[in-house]
């Protein structure tokens, strides 16, 4: 990385940062800036109160934010370098429709039981290694990477159809469940949840990390890569689960977050002007976190008691941002 780069780097986490603390100021108690830095710094407050809302709820909130923004664009410059699409994103595989399908016939499948957030969550990864499970027996079998884009696209149409049914058969009260779940939500996790998924960030980004060589060399085609010497299925293979870790981890835990992994990728790229994922995995992955903590800043609606859908705010600035790639590049391309 240049000097040029490494001083965008250095204002990206700056960036980071700020909206960090802006985002655990944010809230229907009035904390200080002042204060919050103080709380993060370890200090006592001049109100106890304030240590805990900091603490244990908007701290959970921003650190959800934070490694869902990371894992997703990760995730995503994954998946578009792998297809070499520029419009592939972390549920290209089916695994968010995966993860919807369980979560659809754990609420809307006509029990007496409300389900908790542990059961949603489980349910999720049951349905995220589902459709993992079954992409990964169809890689084997096949040779070329778009073919396998065309089978998660229509897996995922598939169980988006047997949503469909669902919703249609179930009662007002539990589609209403149901929607909810889907618009999305950062700030229902515990201290153990975040632990959880932390674990699944670092997992996932250590094995794309580890496929820097296989994801440059994929940029070229399959033939170039197969030329300098990577095993095609196998770099594949570890690449696929890298993104399912990470799509669906946060899926579960999270909601299907739509958007980020998209448009984070082209953000990136854009503001440092390379192809080299040596760069790209750790940067976009700071954009991420800076993106949806810039999200969730807008969704609380400073000022107002209202908190807005995270979907909402997300589709808002990743559908143009999408728009804009394919005006500006005129085609359909990494």
């Amino acid at each position: 990385m240049d000097n040029f780069s490494s001083r965008k780097a250095v204002i990206l986490v700056l960036l980071t940062v700020l909206l960090l603390v802006l985002n655990l100021s944010l809230g229907s108690v009035l904390i200080p800036p002042g204060e919050i830095i103080k709380i993060l710094a370890g200090q006592k407050s001049e109100q106890e109160a304030w240590n805990t809302i900091i603490w244990d709820f908007r701290m959970t909130k921003a650190l959800t934010c934070i490694l869902a923004g990371g894992a997703l664009s990760i995730s995503g410059l994954q998946m578009q370098t792998l297809f070499r699409n520029a419009l592939a994103g972390p549920d290209v595989l089916g695994l968010s429709s995966g993860a919807s399908l369980a979560v659809s016939l754990l609420i809307m499948a006509g029990t007496f039981l409300t389900p908790g957030p542990w059961a949603i969550a489980i349910a999720a990864s049951l349905g995220c290694a589902g459709v993992f499970m079954i992409i990964l027996s169809i890689s084997f079998r096949l040779k070329d990477n778009v073919s396998l884009l065309i089978i998660g696209l229509m897996i995922g149409a598939g169980a988006s159809s047997i949503v469909s049914v669902l919703q249609y058969l179930s009662k007002a009260e539990d589609l209403q469940s149901y929607i909810i779940w889907t618009f999305g939500s950062l700030g229902s996790l515990n201290w153990i949840e975040i632990k959880i998924l932390a674990f699944v960030l670092v997992l996932g980004s250590a094995i794309a990390l580890a496929s820097v060589k296989t994801l440059n060399a994929w940029l070229l085609g399959d033939n170039y890569a197969q030329s300098v010497g990577i095993k095609l299925k196998k770099s594949r293979l570890l690449i696929i689960i890298s993104a399912c870790l990470l799509t669906g981890g946060v899926t579960a835990f999270c909601g299907p977050i739509a958007f980020v992994g998209l448009a984070v990728p082209h953000l990136t790229k854009m503001i440092f002007k390379t192809s080299n994922h040596k760069i790209l995995i750790p940067m976009v992955m700071i954009s991420g976190a800076a993106l949806l903590l810039f999200c969730d800043i807008v969704s609380q609606l400073p000022g107002s008691a209202q908190v807005l859908p995270i979907n909402a705010i997300t589709a808002m600035i990743g559908a143009p941002v999408v728009i804009w790639v394919i005006l500006r590049n005129k085609k359909i391309t990494v």
